[in-house]
């Protein structure tokens, strides 16, 4: 039995006794992982900083950087996330619906964890603490496999809030880290069907396709945000460059940060100039059509492929187009169903917007940054689903359940 079959094996003991295990045990025990960290802050910063100094060495990008550093202040964070999500409302064991049927037997519908959870992640030490507290407080195990990048920091992480978790009194298992960084360990998860319930990858566009095309495991597809914001004729400039500036350059190397802005042509003179008057001046790099070029010549040409791009950085893709429609059409064309923003006064364009938009979050007025479920009121989430099933859009506690049927007879036969 290789160390991932072990790991697996762990893991399925852990969610049968997890499944049965009241709000108030997982709710101690979150608390206690939330100590842990604030407890072994030092710990895991020196391991973190050790992570840090080898991805500088290996040239890795800024928003990669930004989303590998820890500090006192992220440690503290992800510690109040756990203590949240124990706050947070169980979706175990909440009856959905329920009728009576005409022979007497009484049928509800009630939601159940979905067993044992893989997360194959990048540089980002964060999903250790957020996957392990929600996957806890719905009932599953889960089986934790980051990147070499965050190696350490994810050991760190790991360890003490699986320490934590068993001596509050879950079960043994209930978070593992897989150790090994080789690519093979990783391909080994895939394969695991019938050991794993679930696989959710959280990176780039190279980790999640490997993870679809490769897994027997079924896979909530997560993440890639070729985001977009399309400033109509109708709109207050003035809100748009606001909206725009927030989705853009609050934190660029995020998933629901916009990657490419389309305006309509009537505007276009008078919008481009004062979001290249906002943009340039924080170091926002633009890749314009012929259009857009002829208002601001400064710019860099856009090919087709800046319009697939998740730049993750301060760059942005511009378009200038004819109408709603052109912009509708571009952004089902290349857009990743993840998050896109209509900026209008106009509520019938807004309406035609949502409508035809095919995305997970589709705005009205406001920055794609809140695609998020702590933002959404969800409280936490582990992903952004990007499919159309099992869950779509932020996946909080609810998005982690599955659902069985319970039904209750006297004695009833089928003829």
């Amino acid at each position: 039995m290789s160390d991932i079959e072990r790991l697996a094996g762990a893991a399925r003991e852990a969610a049968a006794a997890l499944a049965v295990m009241t709000t108030d045990q997982k709710n101690v025990a979150l608390r206690a992982m939330a100590d842990g960290l604030e407890q072994e802050a030092e710990r895991i910063l020196a391991e973190n900083r050790k992570d840090l100094a080898a991805g500088k060495e290996q040239g890795l990008s800024s928003a990669l950087m930004d989303r590998l550093e820890l500090n006192g202040r992220r440690i503290s964070e992800m510690s109040e996330g756990l203590v949240e999500v124990a706050a947070l409302r169980d979706p175990v064991g909440e009856v959905m619906e329920g009728w009576r049927l005409p022979n007497g037997l009484e049928v509800e519908k009630v939601r159940v964890p979905l067993g044992v959870v893989g997360i194959i992640y990048e540089a980002r030490p964060n999903v250790t603490v957020d996957a392990a507290g929600l996957c806890i407080k719905s009932g599953n195990a889960v089986i934790l496999r980051g990147s070499s990048s965050a190696i350490n920091s994810n050991r760190a992480l790991a360890g003490v809030l699986s320490e934590a978790a068993v001596e509050s009194g879950l079960p043994g298992g209930c978070v593992q880290l897989v150790d090994s960084v080789d690519r093979e360990a990783a391909m080994e998860m895939m394969r695991l069907h019938g050991a794993i319930d679930v696989l959710i990858p959280r990176g780039g566009e190279g980790l999640i396709r490997t993870v679809v095309e490769s897994s027997t495991v079924p896979v909530i597809e997560t993440g890639v945000g070729n985001c977009h914001i399309y400033v109509d004729d109708h709109a207050d400039l003035e809100m748009a460059l606001e909206i725009l500036d927030n989705a853009k350059t609050q934190r660029p190397g995020v998933c629901n940060a916009v990657e490419t802005l389309l305006v309509h042509r009537a505007v276009a003179p008078e919008f481009l100039l004062k979001a290249w008057d906002r943009l340039g001046a924080k170091g926002v790099t633009l890749k314009c059509d012929q259009e857009a070029r002829e208002i601001l010549p400064e710019c860099d040409d856009a090919t087709e492929e800046d319009w697939k791009t998740e730049y993750l950085d301060l760059t942005l893709a511009v378009k200038v187009v004819e109408d709603l429609g052109a912009a509708i059409a571009h952004i089902n064309m290349f857009g990743t169903g993840h998050s896109d923003a209509i900026v209008t006064s106009d509520y019938g364009r807004a309406g035609r917007f949502t409508a035809e938009v095919d995305s997970a979050a589709v705005y009205v007025n406001a920055s794609t940054r809140f695609t998020d479920g702590g933002q959404f009121g969800l409280g936490a989430e582990i992903g952004i689903s990007t499919q159309k099933l099992h869950a779509r859009g932020p996946m909080g506690l609810a998005e982690l359940t599955s659902t069985k049927y319970i039904i209750r007879g006297s004695g009833q036969t089928r003829t």
